[in-house]
């Protein structure tokens, strides 16, 4: 009973929950089993790191997302859940999951390219590095949505911050720590930082260019959802008397229930764009969970 239920909670959360399920749930298999069978961290980790090495990473390319998925410490993990959580209640007010997910993918990729190239264009790096974390994908939302709605306030504390200065922040922070010793990692910070602000200066222009993605992520999806068998039609036939009648009656009854089913949906979303997904009742997360399948 408990296991279904909490099937049923990672079902009906939003997608920034899922995101921390899944990122705790790769740091436990990933740091804490190895470590309990005795085994290093690194065991199983390094064939989903990010390599610099052109040769390594052409061997295992699907590292340049599945990196963000790993940390290296609690510590490392534990902030960055917190930032996600936070700043994805602001783009998720006004954007769908899907949209939201593209950003968070896309900007990890975008940090995981910038690291790979510098790393191999500029002399200042010597050797080979591997990167993992979800820093970079964090900050481009972090920075999309600081620079979509900048002057959006969040409270710390006592006193409310805006959206844009702690987007700055981190950009300068990560920019004047790039000789402290993490240069590959804050790198691809930057490169998901850039992402994020970019991708929010073009959506204010009218162009949406992670829509490829989305439609991408779509497919993707596809493949791993049943699709309903097609019912063989009977071979006999009804007749019916008044059929007009009968078929106008069907079509206005089923478009009554319709038209109310969608003013409910309706008036649940405006309550999401006002208050946010976590301010709806259980009764309203099961009924918007159901009409999003039917």
């Amino acid at each position: 009973m408990a296991n279904t239920s909490l099937a049923y909670k990672y079902k009906t959360a939003n997608i920034a929950i899922k995101l921390i399920v899944v990122n705790v749930l790769v740091y436990v298999l990933f740091n804490i089993i190895p470590w309990l069978v005795g085994l290093g961290s690194g065991t199983f980790s390094q064939y989903f790191v990010l390599p610099s090495d052109v040769i390594r990473f052409l061997q295992q390319p699907w590292s340049v997302v599945t990196y963000a998925f790993l940390h290296s410490g609690f510590g490392h993990l534990f902030w960055n859940m917190v930032f996600l959580y936070v700043f994805s209640r602001f783009v998720l007010n006004l954007f769908s999951e899907k949209k939201f997910l593209s950003i968070y993918l896309l900007g990890a990729i975008a940090g995981g390219v910038l690291f790979a190239l510098l790393y191999n264009v500029l002399p200042v790096f010597r050797g080979t590095g591997v990167l993992l974390g979800a820093s970079a994908a964090v900050n481009a939302i972090v920075v999309f949505i600081g620079t979509y709605t900048p002057d959006a306030e969040v409270r710390i504390f006592t006193f409310n911050v805006k959206l844009w200065w702690i987007a700055a922040f981190i950009v300068v922070k990560d920019i004047l720590l790039l000789d402290a010793g993490n240069a590959g990692g804050l790198i691809s910070h930057l490169g998901g930082a850039a992402f994020g602000f970019y991708y929010a200066k073009q959506l204010l222009a009218g162009n949406d260019i992670g829509l490829w993605f989305e439609r991408l992520i779509d497919n993707v999806s596809g493949w791993f959802t049943k699709k309903p068998k097609r019912q063989k039609k009977s071979p006999l036939r009804t007749v019916h008397k008044n059929k007009k009648s009968s078929a106008s009656s069907v079509k206005k009854t089923a478009t009554a229930t319709k038209s109310e089913q969608q003013q409910r949906i309706d008036a649940i979303l405006d309550k999401i764009s006002k208050s946010g997904y976590d301010s709806l009742s259980k009764a309203e997360k099961d009924f918007l969970f159901k009409a999003g399948k039917e």
